[in-house]
């Protein structure tokens, strides 16, 4: 038993003593304070380290079993990837039949048409509904041939279609909220194609507007070549998956182009396709007539007026063999049905990919690929290496021929710490270079009286993210996007709803006013939309002077604190969403999953996540039991 103390002034000195010696240790377990570690950045690639036996150390039997496994394991992955990528042709024709309809619709008021800003934002509301940037363009070139729009009117609906395609990443990124900091970089990975789009939009609509640049550019380059038709660009990916994908269904695209072109027919077809074989057959005869028709070719025999007719009709050979050929039911039904097993099936591909990465990607496998994929070349030339990664980016998305698909596969890479977003930034750019290179070889692929007009949107597309690229990557300063989706990606970590109010925000509710403004009229879109722009404007501009020269700002405006709290900080909302989810607390929970620290009471739990433990060495003692000490001493 410890000798009591003396009172007396030695007494109250050596209680002070102890008493900040005890304070010096923080009431931690002793694991806690063994790890005790400083916080890591959450944007570091994480370390994936090899928890298994090392290679050296295992028996012949462990070395053939660790060997049959990986195999096992890289067939699993390119059997979920290939998966993966059928799951996105799927849902692309689920958004088809769902709103394919309706985007020709969209198409058809050639007077909205005319306006700059509601063009682009119907190229972007067409190509989130049908999920194919390829198909929107084919649309807009379809009317471009027809006449029913001028190529000046189709350069905005061409830039819509650059921004509505970056959608399918965006939701890919969703999938991976399991883990706060995944979902972090996942996100961040996917919204910096959204903010390279809408930022060089924000730049190139008006200056399009005001000089017509990529059109005079583009149709220099027109008239400067003998253009031929000439055959199909290659389609590498569909040849691997189309016998999956065309198992399940075909659709007859042809239907939403000529729904866009004013065919009524068209409404009352079924974008199902169900005669996979057809043949046209035209009969010829002669006949009389009293006026011979504008085109036609006639001749006088006697008294009478000849002329030849013909009529065409389609003759169905061969049923299509997809399972909803012979179902009978309508294409919203069939559209449904499809969404949610393509949903699921993304989903589920996903996770695994996901897993099956993490399973694999460890010790000097992951090294490698890390240092492969992250590492820059040495000093003089570091800054080439951006420029092959864009190289790369383009390449790859020529090859699978899509660039939705690349960069789908790209974020759970990202998520897991594998790719930096700084790496990513490049592939990105590089991805939307190469889809415009697949359209200007398809566009050369079409018919001689299409041709021109096919060849100059593709070549305005091609140049328009030429362009941005300029903009955006250059200079290392000006690389804002990845500064935004940093930014939206630590909101989204701490917010994780946010990412749906996001998502529906950019690609359906922001689109649609817009357009519905464009209706009313340039009156109604210039009264709404300049205050909107104004006040954003002023709102950016505050921030930037909040954070890096305050002290020119009114005192007021140095911080957002005289606005109510809902104004400036999405805490009062997270409680509001939280609680109407019926999740524990927005610190646990979060949309796929809840923790058990909504079972642990708060004095239970400590910052850093550190837990006290209760032990009958004085050393571990509560620091306030310290300050009690010392308050009675100095009593």
């Amino acid at each position: 038993m410890a000798p009591q103390h003396k009172v007396g002034t030695d007494s109250s000195h050596d209680l002070e003593r102890d008493a900040k010696d005890l304070a010096v240790l923080p009431a931690y377990s002793t694991v806690d304070l063994v790890n005790d570690q400083p916080e890591d950045d959450p944007w570091d690639l994480p370390e994936l380290k090899d928890t298994g036996i090392k290679w050296s150390e295992l028996d012949t039997k462990g070395k053939i079993m660790r060997v049959v496994t990986a195999i096992v394991k890289l067939a699993l992955l390119l059997g979920l990837l290939y998966l993966f990528i059928c799951s996105l042709d799927v849902l692309s024709s689920a958004f088809q039949l769902v709103g394919g309809k309706a985007a020709g619709d969209i198409f058809q008021d050639n007077v909205v048409l005319s306006n700059p800003v509601a063009g682009l934002v119907i190229g972007v509301l067409v190509t989130v509904l049908v999920q194919s940037s390829s198909t929107s363009s084919s649309i807009v070139v379809s009317m471009v041939s027809s006449g029913l729009l001028e190529v000046e009117s189709a350069v905005p609906i061409i830039m819509g279609a650059n921004i509505g395609t970056s959608v399918t990443n965006t939701i890919v990124a969703m999938m991976q909220a399991g883990d706060r900091n995944e979902f972090r970089r996942a996100f961040a990975g996917a919204t910096v194609h959204d903010f390279f789009n809408w930022l060089s939009v924000l730049i190139l609509l008006p200056l399009e507007v005001a000089s017509g640049v990529l059109v005079k550019l583009t149709g220099l380059i027109i008239d400067s070549f003998n253009l031929e038709g000439g055959e199909n660009a290659p389609d590498l990916l569909k040849v691997i998956t189309d016998p999956l994908t065309k198992s399940i269904i075909q659709l007859d695209k042809s239907v939403i182009t000529d729904i866009a072109t004013g065919n009524p027919e068209a409404r009352n077809k079924s974008l199902i396709k169900i005669w996979c074989k057809t043949k046209k057959n035209t009969t010829f005869w002669n006949d009389t007539v009293e006026i011979c028709p504008a085109g036609a070719i006639c001749w006088e025999e006697g008294n009478q007026t000849w002329t030849e007719l013909n009529e065409t009709w389609t003759e169905n050979i061969q049923k299509c063999s997809h399972i909803f050929a012979n179902a009978n039911l309508p294409d919203l039904a069939v559209g449904l049905i499809l969404l949610a097993l393509s949903l699921f099936v993304l989903c589920t591909c996903l996770i695994l990919i996901v897993k099956l990465l993490n399973s694999m990607l460890k010790g000097q496998v992951a090294l490698v690929i890390k240092k492969v994929l992250n590492t820059d070349f040495p000093f003089p030339f570091g800054w080439v290496t951006g420029y092959i990664a864009i190289v790369v980016g383009a390449g790859m998305t020529f090859i699978v021929q899509s660039s939705s698909v690349f960069t789908s596969a790209i974020t759970p890479l990202v998520g897991i710490g594998v790719i930096s977003l700084e790496r990513a930034y490049p592939l990105t750019l590089g991805s939307n270079i190469g889809t415009t290179t697949t359209a200007i070889l398809a566009a050369m692929a079409s018919p001689g009286e299409t041709l021109a007009d096919s060849l100059q949107i593709a070549l305005c597309h091609f140049f328009f993210n030429i362009m941005g690229i300029l903009l955006w990557y250059p200079i290392p300063f000006m690389r804002v996007p990845i500064r935004l989706a940093r930014g939206l990606g630590n909101s989204t970590a701490k917010y994780r709803w946010f990412a749906a109010i996001y998502l529906i925000l950019c690609f359906l509710i922001l689109p649609l006013a817009v357009f519905g403004l464009s209706i009313a009229g340039w009156p109604a879109l210039v009264g709404v939309g300049v205050p909107v722009v104004v006040l954003v404007a002023f709102a950016v501009v505050v921030n930037v002077m909040q954070s890096r020269c305050p002290r020119f700002l009114p005192k007021f405006l140095r911080t957002w604190e005289f606005l109510p709290k809902p104004l400036h900080s999405l805490s009062p909302w997270d409680s509001v969403v939280t609680s109407l989810l019926g999740c524990c607390s927005s610190r646990c929970c979060c949309c796929c999953k809840c923790c058990n620290c909504c079972n642990q009471s708060d004095d239970e739990m400590i910052e850093g996540g550190k837990t006290f433990a209760m032990y009958d060495n004085p050393a571990m003692l509560k620091e306030k039991e310290a300050d009690t000490i010392l308050q009675k001493t100095r009593f």
